[in-house]
């Protein structure tokens, strides 16, 4: 598997919460005009086994009591405070839908957004998904040309094979489309062309050919291409979409989600989450597309997109190591078995680069959430290694 590249972003940090347990992990007035490349490292780690209840709609508890080994977990928080293992800037931990363990270290901040990189394709799948519940599409089409949903091509301009792209192979990094990079800066000279749906017309007219050989995986984007699905099919515009339905219903109103070069809110990288908004995503997903009771996103949509359609190797094990193996990919999904007594765990996970992580283990009901700005890291394998001890019985 090609290694992922997943490029530091520089970040405006919205303030939007006050009144934090901490002075240390407090975000300055002069902190939040800062790109985030410039906001100073905390002085002190804040860690806390009893995340406080702010009334945003994430329950909270009490590590140990609720759940979880408090000493090994504490140990851990501990050994990265001191940079004795991967230098993270946030790391929290949910059981049973509880925010039972959260920690903030160099930049990390519980009230700033922190960039997502590639984590962002996973909220584009889950927009995807959205749209599904409400109608505008089904399971079904997840199976259908992608360009029969977009109305404003030229399929005469067309290469060989574009109807073989489908949702499913496009959300599968398996769209087939093959651009190479002078073709790609040649496009940038004349943004004009990649304007809504003229991006995608783009891309179709000058792609080799799409055959069954070119559509395997190859980590491009294809986010892209189902960004382009979910304007053609919601009411109004994707931007005020995803607000609507599912920022605004999950309460993450402290956030960053950028413009993409063709209009459309970024589908690859480029959004920014808070680390207790990542922990949202990581609930509504581990709850099988239902909040608070509302089911946001089909269950069977959630199922297919966390499971392992296609193993992608284990050559280039993002955040691996000697316990983590079978590496495949969803619906931008990652997931991989976490190896601990024997005993395999299935893990799935959002990633992106610089080290962000909503890692799922459903078995354990277990939500882990890491944060940082740092690209070598090895964060699946400290889950298996530090994380795994303290939650199995």
């Amino acid at each position: 598997m090609k290694k992922k590249t997943r490029g530091l972003l520089l970040i405006l940090l919205i303030l939007a919460n006050a009144g934090f347990p901490q002075q240390s992990n407090k975000a300055t007035n002069a902190e939040t005009t800062l790109s985030f490349r410039d906001i100073p490292e905390l002085k002190e780690a804040f860690i806390d086994a009893t995340p406080e209840d702010k009334k945003d709609n994430i329950a909270v508890g009490e590590l140990g009591i609720d759940g979880g080994d408090k000493a090994m977990i504490i140990k851990l928080a501990q050994e990265i405070a001191e940079n004795k293992l991967d230098p993270n800037d946030s790391f929290l931990i949910a059981y049973k839908g509880k925010l039972l363990f959260e920690s903030y270290y160099r930049k990390g901040r519980i009230n700033l957004p922190h960039f997502q990189a590639s984590a962002t394709k996973a909220y584009t799948c889950l927009v995807l998904g959205r749209a599904i519940q409400l109608g505008y599409l089904t399971m079904s089409d997840l199976d259908k040309p992608l360009i029969s949903f977009l109305k404003d091509l030229d399929p005469t301009k067309f290469v060989e094979g574009a109807e073989k792209i489908t949702l499913h192979k496009a959300m599968t990094m398996r769209s087939g489309i093959r651009l190479s990079k002078e073709q790609r800066k040649a496009f940038e000279k004349t943004p004009v062309q990649l304007k809504g749906q003229k991006q995608v017309q783009t891309f179709l007219e000058h792609s080799a050919p799409i055959t069954s050989v070119s559509q395997s995986f190859l980590y491009q984007d294809d986010p892209r291409l189902v960004m382009q699905v979910i304007e053609a099919v919601v009411p109004g515009t994707a931007k005020d979409f995803i607000k609507k339905e599912l920022l605004n219903k999950m309460g993450i109103t402290t956030y960053g989600w950028e413009t993409d070069i063709n209009g459309l809110p970024v589908s690859a990288s480029r959004s920014s989450m808070t680390s207790r908004g990542m922990i949202k995503w990581g609930v509504l997903t581990s709850n099988k597309g239902k909040w608070k009771g509302e089911q946001l996103i089909p269950e069977a949509f959630i199922i297919k997109a966390t499971s392992r359609i296609l193993l992608t190797g284990d050559d280039d094990v993002y955040g691996g190591g000697k316990d983590v193996s079978n590496q495949g990919y969803g619906y931008y999904w990652w997931s991989t078995d976490l190896n601990y007594r024997d005993k395999n765990y299935f893990c799935v996970s959002a990633q992106g680069g610089g080290g962000q992580y909503i890692i799922l283990i459903e078995e354990l009901d277990l939500v882990i959430v890491l944060t940082s700005h740092e690209n070598d890291n090895s964060t699946l394998q400290i889950v298996a290694e530090r994380i795994l001890p303290a939650f199995v019985k």
